[in-house]
């Protein structure tokens, strides 16, 4: 039983820290989108107004060097934030096991 609170209890830290974690990457994530969302509105408006035909803005600004790394940092930002949420999942779930294996112990005494 000692065994388990152990493990009850590292499931619980590890559970706090990914929250404060999430927090962060959730910043990350909400500013690298909006950095993205912005450089692509500009370069959007900058083709428009030097007379680049509607029909192939998006493609250009796609191929954008800077647009495309934004693009990727916004990616990998939110591929760290649903990764984190995952680990948060996965860690409740093993906290919940946990708890109903302290619970059988208890009834089984």
């Amino acid at each position: 039983m000692q065994d388990l609170q152990i493990e009850l209890n590292k499931y619980r830290s590890e559970l706090n820290k990914a929250i404060k974690i999430i927090k962060e990457r959730g910043k990350a994530k909400a500013i690298a989108e909006k950095d993205y969302r912005v450089a692509l509105a500009k370069e959007i408006l900058l083709l428009r107004s030097s007379g680049t035909p509607v029909t192939i803005i998006s493609d250009l600004c796609r191929g954008n060097q800077k647009i495309a790394d934004l693009k990727l940092d916004r990616d990998i930002a939110e591929t760290l934030y649903e990764s984190n949420m995952q680990f948060i999942y996965s860690t409740k779930l093993n906290i919940d096991i946990v708890m109903k294996q302290i619970e059988a112990e208890r009834k089984g005494e």
